[in-house]
């Protein structure tokens, strides 16, 4: 069952996509900028497969690649197929679920490294929702809206996940792991035009965390039903604060109570496109950060604030160069630089 990660007052990670295309040099970026909590980055830029959807489809039962699209074979039976994921869930059976340096270059690289020194080592994998939402079936049809097809992906990407953090254990030497789901499709929720049952979302979620053992959270960079995503108790909650920490916020107490049981709110504070970075200064984002930090402390202690806040940049970092990148994850280190100094974080 996935549990809560230790408390990581106010240190800087990252968020997914670099643009990189030499996964060495992607990860030491990193790990110079993050050393105590570093993320695996993806390398979309490297091709197709490692881009997002893609990246985590190796496994999916019917998978067609086709005019650049994924797809499901709707037209054949793929209830074999499907029932052998099934199986592997109940056994325990990850090790087919692996991730490959076709799929994840960054990944397997960081395996490389020695990391008994971090505090946590995060990954993100595709989560259900925009998984399914993304593939389509014979008739064009997101697979997400199949129950049974969206039980199997919660219970295929639980299977990846799981993979992910033993590997990230045992490679590496960390003792605390974090597995983000990346979910910009849950701003669907709510939604008239392009509705996402909120039952579904649950019983996807809960499948994952009833197999993860380590830390498992959500982003999402753009707005969405804040409260029921906090309700879900995932590890940490990765949101866009540059752009939607006015809507967050309106969450506020929901928020605390999440905060004060060990919930983690990755503030998105620094823009991951470049073109918003560009307009804005350390001071200018720092000050904005603070603002965010003052609005919520009206609500609660100014040290669990801290103690329960990561900064971030808003979202992955793919349409920069790897120059832009690295000013972008600098700064979001830098804000948490002076957090932690007048915070004394631990």
């Amino acid at each position: 069952m996935a549990k809560m990660i230790p408390s990581p007052y106010s240190l800087a990670t990252g968020v997914g996509a670099l643009p990189h295309t030499d996964p060495v040099s992607a990860c030491n970026d990193v790990l110079d900028i993050f050393p105590q909590f570093p993320y695996i980055p993806t390398l979309p830029d490297r091709g197709q497969l490692e881009s997002i959807v893609f990246n985590d489809s190796e496994q999916l039962p019917g998978r067609i690649i086709k005019d650049d699209r994924l797809l499901f074979d709707s037209t054949t039976d793929q209830s074999e197929a499907m029932e052998k994921v099934y199986m592997d869930y109940v056994e325990g059976n990850y090790a087919p679920y692996a991730l490959h340096k076709d799929y994840a270059s960054g990944f397997i690289e960081m395996m490389s490294h020695t990391l008994t020194h971090v505090k946590v080592l995060k990954c993100q994998v595709t989560g259900p929702v925009t998984f399914g939402m993304q593939v389509v079936d014979a008739k064009k049809r997101p697979v997400y809206y199949d129950g049974q097809l969206a039980d199997v992906l919660s219970i295929m990407i639980a299977l990846k996940a799981r993979w992910c953090e033993k590997e990230m254990r045992k490679r590496t030497g960390v003792t605390e792991t974090l597995v983000v789901l990346n979910e910009p499709y849950l701003a669907s929720l709510g939604s008239s035009v392009v509705p996402v049952d909120k039952e579904t979302v649950r019983a996807g979620f809960e499948d994952i965390a009833a197999l993860v053992e380590g830390g498992l959270g959500i982003h999402c960079c753009s707005n969405t039903d804040w409260e029921f995503l906090l309700e879900l108790n995932p590890s940490v909650i990765s949101i866009d604060a540059y752009t939607t920490a006015k809507e967050f916020l309106l969450y506020a107490d929901s928020v605390v109570s999440y905060m004060e049981r060990g919930g983690v709110v990755a503030w998105g504070i620094v823009p991951s496109e470049y073109k918003l970075f560009a307009n804005e200064t350390t001071d200018s984002l720092y000050k904005r950060y603070r603002a965010v930090r003052t609005q919520l402390c009206i609500r609660m202690p100014e040290r669990l604030f801290d103690a329960q806040s990561l900064i971030t940049p808003s979202c992955g970092i793919r349409f920069s160069d790897p120059r832009g990148a690295l000013a972008i994850m600098q700064t979001a280190a830098e804000i948490s630089r002076r957090i932690r100094e007048k915070g004394n974080g631990d």
